[in-house]
């Protein structure tokens, strides 16, 4: 029966964070409830703050406002060894001369368990990892070390930054299976790092989306690739295509728009005003070659490139706003396609947002 486990507690807090390098803002504001036993990603762009808040937490840097609270306990003015999480950084920072049991157990070590203890722990974090039969070796799964390591101090949470960042994609894949198998064996509660949209939407409950040094949504993986809260989380999550026009006709729900001489419909994102101007986002896949009619837009193609099933396309439509569509056969540079947006997929952003 597998003994370590993460320690109770019912939920960690971020209240009004901040952190100023000079007079660089690197975070503004952030407030944030997770509660136990969940698997959070900090989602967004290089420099978008994420990092700064995973390492704020760790205690490897300072706020410069705000508090963190772990229940009723703060925690913002604790040494890092203080605080007792696991950390699993994006080189790993393993001893090159230490073998992979060595390695493990070097937490253990420093905090003074007992040699039984930490023979112990280290074997059933080997097994977790499943490392078995690789104790004595040098180098070697450095991921799976290092998670193992971080695991088997028994944190109360688990921090991860960019852990997968540097494995080919057949790894990466292996290796997301296995960190959502590991999160859930442990019980443990995981703040993951990542710019990946795929990483994140594949392993957490809820993803929290950061820009600029703020959290522009926070939700599930469904709410957030489904219904981008902003016009810039929406870009991010892959809404590539996007186009200007004017609203005709809004609801609580639905809105059109009129783009040139098309009439196009959408999800609303946010309310609109009628007769006001609105953005119309769409995913590529979203978008598709069809008879020309009042609800399709023309646009002029300037490249495609062929993806095994299918072309990925690029093309400008009469207001010059460049437009990505995926066609099943192939297009010639220069040609003329009218394309369809599938109004259920699409979404409706007021201008001038993001």
């Amino acid at each position: 029966m597998m003994a370590i486990r993460a320690p109770a507690f019912n939920e960690l807090r971020f209240e009004g964070i901040g952190r100023a390098f000079g007079a660089v803002d690197a975070l503004r504001d952030i407030s944030l409830t997770i509660r136990r036993g969940e698997f959070i990603a900090l989602l967004g762009p290089s420099g978008c703050g994420k990092s700064t808040t995973l390492n704020i937490l760790a205690g490897l840097l300072d706020a410069t406002s705000g508090a963190i609270w772990l229940d009723e306990r703060r925690i913002d003015a604790l040494r890092p060894e203080e605080r007792g999480f696991g950390m699993v950084f994006q080189n790993y920072a393993l001893f090159p001369h230490m073998n992979v049991r060595r390695n493990i157990g070097f937490g253990l070590l420093m905090r003074k368990v007992s040699r039984d203890e930490i023979a112990r722990r280290t074997n059933e974090a080997v097994a977790l990892v499943r490392l078995g039969g690789q104790e004595d070796k040098l180098g070697g799964q450095q991921q799976r070390v290092a998670i193992a390591r971080a695991i088997v101090i028994e944190p109360p949470l688990v921090l991860m930054d960019e852990p997968l960042s540097n494995l080919d994609a057949k790894l990466r894949l292996e290796m997301r299976t296995e960190i959502r198998r590991i999160h859930s064996g442990l019980g443990a509660t995981t703040i993951y790092v990542t710019h990946d949209q795929e990483e994140a939407l594949s392993l957490a409950d809820r993803i929290v989306v950061m820009r600029a040094g703020g959290i522009r949504q926070i939700g599930s993986p469904e709410a957030v690739y489904e219904r981008p809260a902003t016009l810039d989380v929406a870009e991010f999550m892959g809404f590539r295509s996007r186009l200007v026009g004017e609203v005709v006709k809004s609801d609580d729900i639905w809105g059109t728009v009129r783009v040139g001489d098309s009439t196009l419909r959408g999800a609303l994102a946010a309310p609109l005003r009628t007769g006001g101007q609105a953005v119309l986002a769409m995913r590529p896949a979203d978008l598709a070659p069809a008879d020309a009619d009042a609800s399709t837009v023309p646009v002029r193609v300037t490249s495609g490139e062929f993806r095994g099933d299918g072309f990925s396309c690029a093309g400008l439509d009469a207001g010059g706003s460049e437009i990505w569509f995926v066609s099943p056969c192939r297009v010639g540079i220069g040609e003329i396609v009218n394309l369809r947006a599938n109004p259920e997929r699409a979404r409706l952003y007021p201008a001038g947002e993001g």
